[in-house]
């Protein structure tokens, strides 16, 4: 990035104009549930064309400075459309657009339904974003609503009063968003200015970055309104157990706006049929029998879901009003021992992916196409799980995970924690904050088997012991049902993170960027890793990275590096120790990576990282095929399917 200071002159980046926070609102309530149509609620997405100005000014803050949240976008000067949800860096021509650091608008205008607007007491209306990428401050009408820091989580805003009290039923939503990325944020970056004026214009500077993926900045998930009655269920906990052929549902449930008349529960299996009831805030479900929810290629019946219907009656100004939400319910088990990983009890090995939302154009912009396409190829690749490496994913693809069966790493945004600075108390104080909204957005979600708190931090400094104690120990405390990890790349010896994970996630690249393109190196190497850590820790290891670039249709036989051929010959090396070490205590392999993907400009990356198996455009390399019969025999050694339904034949 290459762009006029803020503030102007080298030195401390003005951080009051480069990364605003301003006094507001927090963002969203204690729920947050995912909105959802019943027959008490209703939700209305806002995608599509939203009007889109890049603040130019030298300082960044002309949009704050002349207000321009108080009057529509297109009255402040020149705007663009911009579509929502995507990232704004690739839509236009404009290289300065591409590599834009500081703070952009969005404006969007709609109409509102009376009946949001009406009744005594009138409906509740939110306005919520899937997320934005990275810092948001929110107005409707003019009227600030909510700001939110953290860009791969949902933030939310009743915005009720706001909408009430304009005439008409007009909502002007205006969004500044800021892309900057601090020391102190998550993931952390830092500003540096080039004050050499022999060789820099005047105010340059650099947006750096110490992770290895492009930092695509915009509204990437969807934004939608949706509305609840005055008194609403505002939050739902479900937790599960079984044992023999029983099945134990806890919730807990919390209302807002009023104390419940009544509240009613009800769990109905896939053929509508109610299996248990319950009432009350707080209490348990049991199930007779029950369809427990089991990985993809671990049962002929994987992702199986139940639907948890939350019906509750209050009172409020002498009106009975009802709201109504439903859950989908699996029910499994999560058990972590020194040599295993349990689900339901039974042994289960993760031969998966790490993935990015990552693609053409739209960049980290959600997108349905995309998001099936790579399902139907995870299928096909005999996948049976992911990290959301490296951060938060779409609702909408936990969903799919949810009900095909797909199981999931959880990774929060901590990647690139490299700065001792970034270890300090201001850090710590906003990576606890993320884990609980990750937590409170996917704690109900059966795919979700384990949280990932970082991934490749700078675990070998001193400070990070008391960090990532103190990290994952709130994690644990938010959420007990799951085990807690962090991927490490530091050596066994010096991790001062790595006593307090449940499993050790490990990323290597021997052959690649150690000793590059001697494979002969790989058994020795791979072998003595998995031994160290296993003999110093004595928990479950997972492979959670590995692999090499190849460029698609360049080939070269005595394999080289970049080669497809390469990156055959490598993963094949790495699978042979594998393949001795399952059999003792590694648990898992997610290769490095699913799809090529954007990276900043650099000498060692050619428009982006292509360690992918599938090319940007997913398109199967060589080394896709080899990844495809691995997993589909360990899943055929492993299952207790029919051969027909784990041979390669696909059945989607």
């Amino acid at each position: 990035v290459a762009l006029a200071a803020p503030g102007g002159g080298p030195g401390p980046c003005p951080l009051p104009l480069l990364l605003l926070f301003l006094p507001g609102l927090a963002a969203g309530p204690a729920g947050m549930l995912q909105p959802r149509d019943t027959p008490s609620r209703e939700r209305r997405e806002l995608g599509g064309l939203w009007s889109f100005r890049a603040d130019l000014s030298p300082g960044r803050d002309a949009g704050f400075s002349q207000r321009w949240y108080r009057r529509p976008l297109r009255q402040t000067g020149p705007v663009i459309d911009m579509p929502v949800p995507a990232s704004f860096n690739d839509i236009t021509q404009d290289p300065s657009l591409e590599n834009y650091i500081g703070w952009v608008w969005y404006e969007k205008e709609v109409l509102l339904p009376l009946r949001w607007l009406q009744g005594d007491p009138a409906p509740r209306v939110v306005l919520r974003f899937g997320s934005a990428h990275y810092y948001s401050i929110v107005w409707v009408n003019g009227v600030q609503v909510v700001e939110h820091e953290g860009g791969h989580l949902p933030f939310e805003a009743d915005i009720s009063s706001v909408v009430r009290g304009s005439p008409g039923a007009l909502c002007r939503i205006t969004v500044a968003l800021n892309n900057t990325l601090t020391p102190h944020t998550l993931p952390p970056g830092s500003i540096q200015f080039m004050s050499d004026k022999s060789r820099y214009p005047k105010n340059y500077f650099v947006q750096n970055i110490r992770f290895d993926f492009f930092n695509y900045a915009g509204i990437h998930r969807p934004v939608v309104l949706y509305t609840t009655p005055a008194a609403y269920i505002d939050d739902i906990t479900v937790t599960t157990t079984s044992s023999d052929s029983v099945a134990t549902v806890q919730y807990q449930v919390s209302v807002v706006g009023s104390t419940a008349n009544s509240l009613s529960l009800s769990l109905c299996d896939q053929e509508g049929k109610v299996v248990a009831t319950g009432d009350g805030p707080a209490g348990e479900l049991r199930v007779l029998n029950p369809n427990l929810w089991w990985p993809y290629l671990m049962h002929e019946n994987p992702g199986y879901l139940y639907s948890l219907e939350v019906k509750m009656q209050a009172q409020v100004g002498g009106v009975l009003l009802e709201d109504v939400y439903t859950l989908p319910v699996g029910i499994r088990t999560v058990h972590v021992t020194s040599t295993q990983f349990l689900i339901n009890g039974k042994p289960f090995y993760f031969h998966g992916v790490n993935k990015h939302e990552d693609a053409d154009i739209r960049g980290k912009g959600l997108d349905w196409p995309l998001i099936v396409k790579d399902f139907n190829l995870l299928r096909w690749l005999g996948a049976n799980s992911f990290r959301t490496s490296h951060y938060p994913y779409a609702e909408e693809i936990m969903d799919l995970c949810d009900a095909y069966g797909i199981v999931v790493i959880d990774e929060s945004p901590g990647v690139g924690i490299k700065l001792p600075e970034s270890f300090g108390n201001k850090s710590l104080q906003h990576h606890l904050a993320v884990m609980e909204e990750l937590v409170r957005r996917d704690k109900n979600r059966p795919s979700v088997v384990m949280w990932s708190v970082a991934n490749e931090p700078a675990s070998e400094l001193p400070p990070a012991a008391h960090y990532f104690k103190t990290v994952i120990a709130h994690t644990k405390a938010l959420d007990p049902s799951r085990p807690v990890t962090f991927v490490t790349d530091a050596n066994y010896a010096l991790d001062h993170g790595a006593p307090y994970v449940d499993v050790i996630c490990v990323n290597s690249y021997f052959s690649w960027y150690h000793d590059p393109g001697h494979l002969e190196v790989i058994p020795l190497q791979l072998t003595a890793q998995f031994e160290n850590w296993y003999k110093t820790y004595q928990k479950p290891i997972i492979q959670s990275e590995y692999g090499a670039d190849s460029v698609p249709g360049l080939h070269s036989d005595p394999p080289l590096m970049f080669s497809e051929e390469y990156q055959q010959a490598l993963l094949r090396e790495y699978h042979a120790v594998f393949d001795k070490k399952r059999k003792e205590y590694v648990i898992g392999e997610l290769i490095w990576n699913f799809a090529d993907f954007m990276t900043n400009q650099g000498t060692t990356r050619v428009l982006g990282n292509k360690k992918g198996i599938f090319t940007r455009q997913r398109q199967p390399k060589a080394a896709a095929f080899v990844l495809r019969d691995r997993y589909w025999k360990i899943a055929n050694e492993s299952s207790c399917l029919p051969p027909v339904i784990t041979s390669h034949s696909l059945f989607l």
